[in-house]
């Protein structure tokens, strides 16, 4: 049988897969995604995009305005709240768009607010990876994997039972909540498990004067009858209803005159006409892999961190773990990087996945009756800080003496420490307002100031070509401006100080000031940093 030969072979054609296909092919990596369904999702599943996968994904020409696109077509703003139904009096606000809290994001950061359906956004970075040059074969399985000390084997099958053979250097295993391969790999896992199962139920039905125009209701439903949650202004021209499974019950029981009986209670007009449209059960669950990592084998997605939807982050997680593996990926594969940074990827992003899902558990349980939360986590005391706020620490950055180790910190008030997002701080570039989160996601970025920094921006083109890194030097005060002359301040450095932000916008490295001998204190820096 002939063998196709690829550097990146992605399992699984969701938000991790299709993330990490989009920036590799970006990064012109060759990438052949296999998914078994015959097309990207049709049910809308995860709602909204937060900022932190925005700003990842934003370097790829076009793609924040083809999102910010859906999200204007839909609606502007959002409400979530518990009920008894839609027709409730006097629901419990959880979030209301008309409230301010979110408004810290403005100041934090330059990117869109995108609350669109998964459905509409795993079209569009489809349509994008592709026009990039990924190869995305849906209605392919993967059958088995073979791993050696030099690749993968991965044995693939079409719908129609036709097989192939592809090696590939390095897998990205975004096979769902129960991914075969985790199974097949004997990766272990920890979390509560399942915690039920949900029918989601796609109809359309007119709800006027029950929902605003233009704008997204959440209604977490609670009543007599079932309990479940309700979405509309999807913008895919649908409402959803998801009802979870009582004991004893099965997909069997949801027929359609039930599910119109149940889509009748969450409105609360009990003689509404109803169309069917969709429905499927999914599981909802909190699964958690011990390790990101099995020999070349990466885990993303839920094959990573399964989590509960309530906070709704386990989409734009996903959308991080694909975009964070095609950075440290690409690194490797061009020799940038030696071949044991890629431990890093568990190293950093599973906190992140713990912390995430925990959280998520924790909403959970707030929306629960209290006798059956027992057990479940306390919420985030910061949620809102959290989408920006996560730290790393791997051997790709070097913490700081003193740090603190933290794994969050508040972004309304950045510390451009290392292993931090590096803050948002507005810039002039040829008289054209633009973010210094503009300026990354092609490689590493040297940064300093023009008084006292040119020592290293001469270290930092020295060590570009002995090293043979993609790294941008760039001064500031000179073509970049400092609108507000807070660079310094946010970024922690003084004059003659200099500060490493790697290709995820996150802050590898810093000095506060001068050394004796740049060139060698820099090249120290980035051979730690990338496992050379």
């Amino acid at each position: 049988m002939e063998q196709e030969r690829v550097p990146v072979l992605v399992v699984g054609g969701g938000y991790a897969g299709l993330s990490a296909a989009t920036l590799l092919a970006w990064r012109e990596v060759p990438v052949i995604l296999v998914e078994r369904h015959p097309s990207t999702s049709i049910q809308p599943k995860a709602f909204g995009v937060g900022p932190r996968a925005v700003e990842l994904l934003r370097p790829v020409p076009g793609l924040e305005e083809a999102l910010s696109d859906i999200w204007a077509g839909i609606g502007d703003g959002m409400r979530i709240a518990i009920a008894e139904s839609l027709a409730d009096p006097n629901p419990r606000m959880l979030l209301n768009s008309d409230d301010d809290d979110m408004g810290f994001l403005r100041d934090a950061t330059p990117v869109a607010q995108i609350g669109a359906p998964q459905a509409e956004i795993e079209r569009v970075l489809r349509r994008t990876a592709e026009e990039l040059g990924a190869d995305l074969r849906f209605s392919t399985e993967l059958v088995s994997l073979d791993q050696d000390e030099d690749g993968v084997t991965a044995r693939l099958r079409t719908s129609d039972g036709t097989e192939s053979v592809v090696r590939a250097d390095y897998v990205v295993a975004a096979d769902g909540y129960r991914s075969p391969l985790r199974h097949a790999l004997g990766v272990p896992t920890s979390g509560k498990g399942e915690l039920g199962q949900m029918c989601s139920i796609m109809f359309d039905a007119d709800l006027g004067g029950l929902i605003r125009e233009r704008e997204v209701t959440l209604w977490y439903l609670q009543n007599s009858a079932f309990t479940g949650v309700i979405v509309t202004g999807t913008g895919v021209g649908a409402h959803v209803l998801g009802v979870n499974l009582a004991e004893g019950q099965t997909p069997d029981d949801f027929t359609d005159e039930r599910c119109v009986e149940l889509v009748r209670t969450a409105i609360g007009r009990p003689d509404l006409d109803v169309r069917l449209l969709d429905r499927t059960t999914f599981a909802m669950a909190h699964i958690l892999a011990d390790t990101y990592r099995a020999g070349r084998v990466f885990f993303a997605g839920d094959a990573a961190h399964t989590m509960p939807p309530t906070g709704g982050q386990g989409g734009s997680t996903a959308l991080q773990d694909g975009c964070d593996l095609a950075w440290r990926l690409w690194l490797v594969l061009t020799g940038q990087a030696g071949p044991d940074f890629l431990d890093t990827y568990d190293a950093e992003r599973r906190p992140v996945g713990v912390l995430t899902a925990d959280a998520q558990l924790a909403n959970l349980g707030v929306r629960m009756p209290p006798a059956a939360r027992v057990g479940y986590p306390e919420p985030l005391a910061d949620q809102a800080g959290a989408l920006l706020g996560h730290r790393y620490h791997s051997t790709a950055v070097l913490d700081e003496p003193g740090d603190d180790g933290s794994i969050l910190e508040d972004p309304r008030v950045p510390t451009g420490r290392p292993g931090s997002r590096a803050p948002h701080v507005i810039l002039d570039w040829e008289g054209q307002r633009i973010s210094t989160i503009d300026l990354f996601g092609s490689g590493f970025v040297l940064m300093a100031d023009k008084q006292g920094g040119q020592p290293w921006m001469d270290a930092g083109r020295l060590l570009k070509e002995r090293l043979g890194v993609q790294l941008t030097r760039l001064l500031v005060g000179e073509e970049l401006v400092d609108v507000e002359g807070c660079w310094k301040e946010r970024y922690g450095v003084h004059g003659d100080g200099a500060v490493l932000v790697r290709p995820d916008g996150y802050v590898a490295w810093r000095t506060r000031s001068s050394t004796a001998d740049p060139v060698a204190t820099l090249e120290q820096a980035l051979r730690h940093i990338l496992s050379r």
